[in-house]
Formats: C-alpha cells, sequence, structure tokens
C-alpha cells in the first residue's frame, strides 16, 4: 500500500494538473491526498483530468478557505470506501481492502494555526478515533512539530508541541507501525516537498486486459499465424 501527499497552490491551471498526473502515472500510489487545490467543485471531469483511469473515487474538504480546500483520491480496485467523515479540518474515509477485505481508516488534515482551533482538531481527532475504533492512518499538514529541531530557531518545548506529543502517543502509532517507511521527494511546483509513504506491497489478483504488442509482429511464427 503506498500513498502520495502532494501540496500546491492551486490546480486551476492545466499545467499543474498534468504534472499530478505523471507523477500519479509514474509513482503508482494507490491513495493520493492533495492540499491547497484551490477548486471550489470537484468534479469527475478534474478527477479524470489528474487520475487518468477510471478506477477513482474520491472525497474532498472545502471547508477551510479558498486556499486550503484538500482532495483524498484513491484506486477503486485496491479499497472500497465504507465511509467518510468530513470535519472542519479534516477528511476521512474507512477502507476495506480488495484483497483480504482488512478494514481499517484513513485521515487527511489540515492543520489551523491558532491555538484554540487547534484544540479543536484534537477533538475532533479524537472522536473519530472512537467512533470507527479501527487501524488508523493519518496524514496532512497538522501547522505544528513535535520536537524544536524540527523548526528553525526553536531551543524549547512549546505547548502546542507537547499536546501534539500527546495526541500520538495516545493513539500508540510509533508502537503498531514500526515498518512504515516515508520518503521525501523532489519539490515540483510548491515549495513543499512530496512525501511517498509506504506500508506494504499489493499485487492486484484480478484479470489484466489484453494488449497487443507491435514487436511480436516481427516473430516468424507470429507472421505465419
Amino acid at each position: 500500500m503506498s500513498f502520495l501527499n502532494v501540496e500546491y497552490g492551486g490546480l486551476n491551471e492545466w499545467d499543474k494538473r498534468l504534472q499530478v498526473r505523471n507523477l500519479i502515472r509514474n509513482l503508482r500510489p494507490n491513495i493520493v491526498f492533495l492540499q491547497e487545490t484551490k477548486l471550489e467543485l470537484i468534479t469527475k471531469a478534474v478527477i479524470h483530468s489528474l487520475w487518468g483511469g477510471q478506477h477513482v473515487d474520491w472525497s474532498y474538504l472545502s471547508s477551510c478557505g479558498a486556499s486550503e480546500r484538500v482532495l483524498l483520491m484513491w484506486d477503486t480496485r485496491v479499497v472500497d470506501k465504507v465511509e467518510e467523515a468530513v470535519g472542519s479540518f479534516s477528511v476521512s474515509c474507512k477502507f476495506k481492502s480488495v484483497v483480504d477485505q482488512f478494514v481499517w481508516a484513513f485521515t487527511r488534515v489540515y492543520g489551523p494555526s491558532p491555538m484554540s482551533d487547534r484544540r479543536l482538531l484534537w477533538e475532533e481527532l479524537f472522536g473519530l478515533s472512537s467512533w470507527w475504533k479501527v487501524p488508523w492512518c493519518m496524514g496532512g499538514d497538522f501547522n505544528v512539530v513535535r520536537f524544536p529541531s524540527e523548526h528553525a530557531g526553536s531551543t524549547i518545548f512549546t505547548t502546542a508541541m507537547c499536546e501534539f506529543s500527546d495526541f500520538i502517543s495516545e493513539q500508540d502509532w510509533e508502537a503498531k507501525f514500526p515498518t512504515v517507511c516515508q520518503r521525501r521527494m523532489s519539490r515540483l511546483l510548491s515549495d513543499h516537498f512530496l512525501i511517498v509513504l509506504e506500508g506494504g506491497s499489493f499485487q492486484h489478483k484480478g484479470r489484466r486486459p489484453f494488449r497487443f504488442e507491435n514487436m511480436w509482429l516481427n516473430r516468424l511464427r507470429m507472421k505465419a499465424l
């Protein structure tokens, strides 16, 4: 299972959509989340321009302001959506894996800057965790870090850092998912780095479409047929 996180300053321009489409085609992630899309309405045509294929479904968050809209897309050959929840600062889906029927949840977060709103985010996520009670993966921009070393010029632990660490510790993620691998990719059209999260491999067991290769015509036996 692989995830791709992309943050752009808007997807209204065709060249930016084409860049995303090429990324998806090259990396072939199972789940993609896009931030700062600046798109007021997400249509099937928009999804097709980004994903390229027909095996896709999506959900999106549009309540965080014009510049922070969030889009979540996934490969329907890999996961089926069981349920979704769109909050004030997050969009979440409960998925069922197609291969083994494993049920789990994924949340895409866009964290607010004010301390009071950030505490509302923790409450929103705690509520979601207690509601679904399934294995949970989360990604996004929390607008907060855990350690001073992660922020330039910071030398002390702030209240926000402590609250973020408390939230992670209470979910016990570090102990439950010790083999998860996160890779930072190169920058593309944004001042943010692309991030790929890998948690295992997926092998599609369904029938594959037949494709004729022109090089087969170079074989003598093929010409005879």
